[in-house]
C-alpha cells in the first residue's frame, strides 16, 4: 500500500495528551473528525483541533482503535524504510541486548506488538522458521512487504501466518493460517532454551507455537523443584513439567484438556530423558476436584490457565475462575508448598490477581506468603506509553 499521507484524524480538544505522550491507539471515541476520505489501511496524519500535528498512523474505521500510531515525526514518512528500520531496532534488542541468538535452535519473540513502536505485529522465530500473527488491518494489508523485510534481515527457513483469535470481527480483515513464504513448517520444529530441547508444532500450536513469554519463570521452576511432587495444571506442552523435572522433581503430573498437547508433553519427556512425567488428559477444574476428593498431595503446583476473559464483560466469571483454582490448588498443596499462580489475561492487574488469591488464601485458612512477583520473558517488553500491554503476571508463594 501507498506511504502517503490519504487523510486527517482530527482528535477532541480534551482527549489529545495521551497521543502526545506517544500512546499508539487512538480509540472512536476521542476522534473529533476525519476529513480527506482515507481507506482504511492507509495513512492519516493526527491532528488537534487546532491543526498541530500530533502523530502518523494507519488508519482503520471498522476497528475500535481507529488510528494506529507509528511515527511522531511528521517529516517521516510510513514507507519501507521506516517499517525496516523499526525491525531492525527490535532485532538489535533480541540479538545484541539480550543474547538470544546464540544457538541455531533458539527460540524467542522478535518483535512484541506495541513494546516495538509495531502496534499489530507479533513476530516468534522457532529455529529457523518465524512465526507471525496481525492484529491490525494497516500491517496485515503490508504483509508482503513486511514478509520480505524479516526474510532479508533474519534469513529464516520459511515464514507462517498464524491468525489471532476474534481479529476478523476486530479489525475487518480477513487472514488464514498458512505459509508467507517457504513452504509449509514441518511437523516438528526443535528449539533449545536454557539447555533443554522442546519440540513445536508452528501451524497447530497454541499461540504462535510455544509459550516463549515464560522462558524465565520455568527456570525458576526448575530452581525450586528438587526433591518436590509437582503438579503442572494448564501444562500444555509441558514446559513447566519438564523445567521441574529437569530440576529434581521428584514426580511431575502434566494435566491439559487437549491431547496433542500432551503427546507433546511426552515428546519433551524423551528428547530431555525425563522418565518422572505422566500426563492426564482432562478438564483441569475437574481433575484437581478429584484430586481433592482422593486427598493427593503435592509440594509445588503451577497454575498457568490460558486467557479467562477477552473483554470487561467476561471479567467476573474470570474472577471467579481464578478463586476457584486457587481455592483447588490450596487443598492439595502440603504445608511448606509452593504455589507459581500466572494470569494472562491483560484485563486482570496485579493487583487484582493478588486480590482474587488472597480470597482463597481467607476461604481456605491457610497462610500464604508472596516470595517472588514475575512478569515475561525481556524479549516481550512493556512500552512505558503503552503499559497495557504487560499483561503476563507470575506469582511465586509458599503455603504455611
Amino acid at each position: 500500500m501507498s506511504s502517503e499521507v490519504a487523510g486527517t484524524v482530527v482528535l477532541k480538544a480534551q482527549r489529545v495528551q495521551p497521543f502526545f505522550a506517544r500512546h499508539p491507539w487512538v480509540f472512536a471515541g476521542s476522534v473529533q473528525a476525519v476529513s480527506g476520505g482515507p481507506p482504511d489501511g492507509s495513512v492519516v496524519d493526527v491532528r488537534t483541533d487546532a491543526n498541530k500535528f500530533v502523530a502518523r498512523g494507519l488508519f482503520n474505521r471498522q476497528s475500535k482503535i481507529v488510528a494506529r500510531l507509528y511515527s511522531w515525526d511528521e517529516a517521516v514518512p510510513l514507507d519501507r524504510h521506516f517499517f525496516k528500520t523499526r525491525l531492525e531496532r527490535a532485532i538489535s534488542l533480541r540479538h545484541h541486548g539480550l543474547h538470544l541468538n546464540k544457538s541455531p535452535q533458539s527460540a524467542y519473540r522478535v518483535v512484541f506488538s506495541e513494546a516495538d513502536q509495531l502496534s499489530g505485529l507479533v513476530v516468534d522465530r522457532y529455529a529457523d522458521h518465524l512465526s507471525v500473527q496481525f492484529t491490525s488491518l494497516g500491517l496485515a494489508e503490508r504483509r508482503q512487504m513486511l514478509t520480505d523485510i524479516l526474510t532479508e534481515l533474519l534469513q529464516p527457513a520459511g515464514i507462517y501466518l498464524r491468525t489471532e483469535k476474534g481479529i476478523g470481527q476486530l479489525e475487518g480483515v480477513t487472514l488464514t493460517d498458512g505459509p508467507l513464504s517457504g513452504g509449509p513448517p514441518p511437523a516438528e520444529i526443535l528449539i533449545e532454551e536454557n539447555g533443554l530441547q522442546f519440540a513445536v508444532n508452528l501451524a497447530e500450536g497454541q499461540k504462535t507455537g510455544y509459550y516463549l513469554d515464560q522462558r524465565d519463570n520455568r527456570l525458576v521452576v526448575r530452581q525450586l523443584a528438587a526433591g518436590r511432587r509437582v503438579l503442572d495444571a494448564f501444562s500444555y506442552s509441558g514446559g513447566f513439567g519438564v523445567y521441574a523435572a529437569k530440576g529434581g522433581a521428584t514426580s511431575v503430573e502434566c494435566v491439559d484438556a487437549s491431547e496433542p498437547a500432551l503427546k507433546l508433553v511426552e515428546r519433551n519427556a524423551v528428547l530431555n530423558g525425563l522418565g518422572q512425567i505422566t500426563t492426564h488428559h482432562a478438564d483441569v477444574f475437574r481433575h484437581l476436584d478429584g484430586l481433592v476428593t482422593a486427598g493427593k498431595k503435592y509440594d509445588l503446583i503451577v497454575l498457568d490457565p490460558p486467557k479467562f476473559a477477552r473483554n470487561r464483560a467476561a471479567l467476573p466469571k474470570a474472577m471467579q475462575g481464578y478463586r476457584k483454582l486457587h481455592k483447588q490448588a490450596l487443598k492439595l498443596l502440603d504445608r511448606d508448598g509452593l504455589l507459581v499462580s500466572c494470569c494472562c489475561t491483560g484485563l486482570v492487574t496485579l493487583a487484582d490477581f493478588e486480590d482474587v488469591i488472597a480470597q482463597a488464601v481467607t476461604e481456605s485458612r491457610r497462610d500464604v506468603q508472596i516470595l517472588e512477583r514475575r512478569g515475561p520473558a525481556p524479549d516481550h517488553p512493556v512500552s512505558i506509553a503503552a503499559r497495557e500491554g504487560g499483561y503476563l503476571k507470575c506469582v511465586v508463594s509458599r503455603v504455611i
